[in-house]
């Protein structure tokens, strides 16, 4: 029973006031008992305590009817509608503060009705996000402790989440655009430096979307209208309220000054070199990939020709550790080029090579030369880079010229060997059973093992510096980030690059030396132009008009001596090959060696060289030479002479006519000739021959994809 202590106390809540000012007690004797008081002497005691309790029954019981139940507050009979917030949280009403991080007094968020009443969110109610609130002012109305779900902070996500999965379920995404938009980003956020937790802020991460939009006004203007613009320029003080100090550098450089002095819209903002919801941190390869090609969404041209170079070809393939653009020009005070203080200035720039190409990065140091670099050369300007435009126009017409002569030089051998073929006009070129016995079955052996493996080796370094290299020359491409990941990375495949060179070089100069040595050994005998020199001679040419006579049916096929001029070619093709892959290999290998005698322009140079060269060098061998040793109709699928050193004596009196005869009439046909290769060697040397035609014809493919899509 209810007595004059606590138990006679009746509580009520008043509007919100629970979480503003203590609950109101009322005792509602107090006024009915003093009016009783006056009464003690004529009304019994009894009598007095009856009617007190039934007076506070009859009010008590009042007032619990015309109370709210606890469920009302959801369900606004409470009315806990936005008037009601706005009540408290309008901007300019009263200051209010909570326990923040580190219980420090954290003031909330003042709401601007005006700017509420035009946001996105208009239409909402403050508890359709504010949820937690709900359920906290429930629990406390049900005398229960609120859990850890009713405190909980607003989740952006979370609300946008279940509206986009309930547009899914109902098939209205397309009615939903926005909405979609806002999935879209909230994603690419959960994955930034921006969403990761944080515990000493207030949203519990990085920076929430509030930060960054303030929910309560948030409406950005449409594409093309003033607002648009105004908002945009809005952007860097926007972050700046985090990033203080990068804002200050901001404001100096001429992004900035074109911003938020000359306010002009198109000039970068923040957003346009971080992005707007997939922020990623400056030191993550993410970070220092993208935003090369983002400083490329207004500097087009410089991203091409930036891209042209070992900096920006490591960097497309995926790679961060080489040059950026802000490397170079810096990131948040970058400087026109003209200005004496930007780091790309004449006096600076040696200076800026150096922040990277220094020995504490693991490179030499970069030299005077490196301040004359063309990091932005473009091929097709002779006026602004002749020395690139003349190095270009030489290797195209190198290119052009050879190719044309090769390829319409095959495209006739093949029509017309095969048509002779379909004609039945090829016959054995000699009897074998009317030879002499020493003869018979026997093979010609035209290449030593010596020969063979300096072939081998050859053949695979070459092969080795193709996959190795290409993919920085066409890095444009999907197959190149493939092989560059298979390879571990370019430093790797740089590595092995070289390795390979050190190889095709090596193989190189034996020959040379060798050579030289037998030439020495056999001076007087040695004849310049004689059958058994490389040499090219007045024979040859005629060779070249008897095959053209030949090819359009104008005379019979031209009888060869030991070398012919296709072989002559393809002998004399690496020693300019070599020398210009070779040479620009080697200055682009030791730049700062280099840098030291040469200017800088000659790095520019060497890459035209070195690129140009290579997709020469890899294109003949495996389509031309490829077509005269393995694909013609008279060799093909496959000749394996190379393996083996060996050619039946019908083929070689076909192929080497003037040799054979020689040979013949002088009685030293004998001493070439051998035994037909055995079984293993002639199953190896097939496998080994279609194993290196295979992978040749996969490079070749990959070059044509990499050159036809550059």
């Amino acid at each position: 029973m209810p007595s004059s202590g606590d138990q006679s106390q009746l509580t009520t809540k008043c509007g919100l006031g629970l979480f503003a000012q203590p609950a109101i007690y009322v005792d509602w004797q107090r006024p009915f008992g003093a009016l009783l008081s006056r009464k003690k002497a004529r009304v019994p005691m009894f009598v007095r305590n009856l009617a007190s309790y039934a007076i506070t029954v009859l009010m008590g019981s009042l007032l619990t009817l015309l109370a709210p139940a606890p469920a009302a507050l959801a369900q606004g009979g409470m009315k806990v509608d936005n008037a009601a917030c706005l009540g408290c949280h309008e901007t300019g009403k009263r200051k209010i503060e909570v326990p923040g991080p580190g219980d420090e007094p954290r003031a909330l968020t003042a709401v601007p009705k005006d700017g509420f009443a035009k946001s996105v969110h208009a239409k909402l109610q403050c508890v359709e996000c504010h949820t937690g609130l709900v359920e906290f002012v429930e629990a406390i109305e049900g005398h229960t402790k609120p859990s850890a779900r009713e405190k909980q902070k607003v989740d952006c996500v979370e609300c946008h989440f279940a509206l986009w999965e309930k547009a899914k379920q109902e098939g209205k995404e397309a009615e939903h655009p926005r909405l979609g938009k806002v999935m879209e980003n909230a994603g690419a956020w959960a994955k930034s430096w921006h969403g990761r937790k944080d515990v000493d802020t207030v949203s519990g991460y990085t920076a929430s979307c509030n930060d960054c939009h303030n929910v309560h006004t948030f409406n950005i203007p449409t594409v093309g209208t003033p607002e648009r613009l105004e908002w945009r320029l809005g952007g860097p003080n926007l972050c700046g309220k985090c990033h203080d100090y990068q804002l200050d550098e901001y404001k100096e450089s001429v992004h900035g000054q074109e911003v938020l002095v000359k306010k002009n819209a198109k000039a970068a903002v923040c957003s346009d070199c971080h992005s707007s919801h997939s922020v990623d941190s400056t030191s993550d390869d993410t970070f220092k990939v993208a935003v090369s090609n983002r400083c490329g969404n207004c500097h087009t041209e410089s991203l091409k020709s930036y891209r042209a170079t070992y900096h920006g070809q490591v960097n497309k393939l995926g790679y961060g550790y080489t040059a950026k653009c802000y490397n170079c020009h810096g990131s948040h005070a970058i400087l026109r080029a003209d200005d004496p203080n930007s780091m790309v200035a004449g006096e600076n720039r040696l200076k800026t090579c150096r922040s990277c190409h220094n020995p504490k990065s693991g490179l030499a140091e970069a030299s005077e030369g490196f301040a004359t670099f063309l990091p932005h050369a473009q091929n097709d300007n002779f006026f602004a880079y002749p020395q690139m435009w003349l190095a270009s126009k030489l290797m195209i017409g190198l290119l052009a010229g050879t190719f044309a002569f090769f390829w319409t030089h095959t495209l006739l051998w093949f029509y017309r060997e095969y048509k002779e073929r379909k004609e039945r006009k090829l016959r054995p070129h000699i009897k074998i059973d009317e030879l002499p016995e020493p003869l018979r079955g026997k093979h010609f052996q035209r290449f030593t093992r010596t020969w063979r493996i300096a072939h081998l080796t050859f053949a695979l370094s070459l092969m080795t510096l193709t996959i190795s290299g290409m993919p920085l020359l066409f890095s444009n491409t999907e197959w190149a980030y493939v092989v560059m990941k298979w390879f571990g990375g370019p430093r790797i495949a740089g590595e092995v690059h070289r390795i390979a060179a050190l190889f095709f070089v090596a193989v190189f100069i034996w020959h040379l030396l060798y050579i030289g040595i037998r030439i020495g050994r056999n001076f007087k005998e040695f004849k310049l132009f004689g059958p058994h020199s490389m040499v090219p001679n007045l024979n040859d040419l005629r060779d070249i008009y008897s095959m053209f006579e030949w090819f359009l049916g104008q005379g019979p096929r031209p009888k060869f001596d030991r070398w012919t001029y296709w072989e002559k070619f393809d002998y004399w093709a690496p020693f300019w090959g070599v020398t210009i892959i070779g040479v620009s290999g080697l200055m682009m290998w030791i730049p700062s060696k280099v840098a030291t005698y040469l200017p800088g322009w000659v790095f520019n140079v060497a890459a035209i060289f070195h690129g140009e060269e290579a997709i020469l060098a890899v294109v003949f061998l495996f389509t031309v030479h490829f077509f005269n040793n393995h694909f013609r109709p008279d060799k093909f699928p496959l000749d394996v002479v190379m393996f083996t050193g060996a050619v039946p004596l019908d083929e070689f009196r076909h192929e080497h006519a003037h040799e054979y005869q020689r040979l013949l009439d002088s009685g030293e046909l004998e001493k070439y000739l051998v035994d037909k290769p055995s079984r293993p060697m002639t199953i190896g040397s097939t496998i080994l021959g279609f194993t290196l035609i295979t992978i040749g014809l996969i490079l070749l493919t990959l070059v044509a994809i990499g050159f036809f899509t550059h």
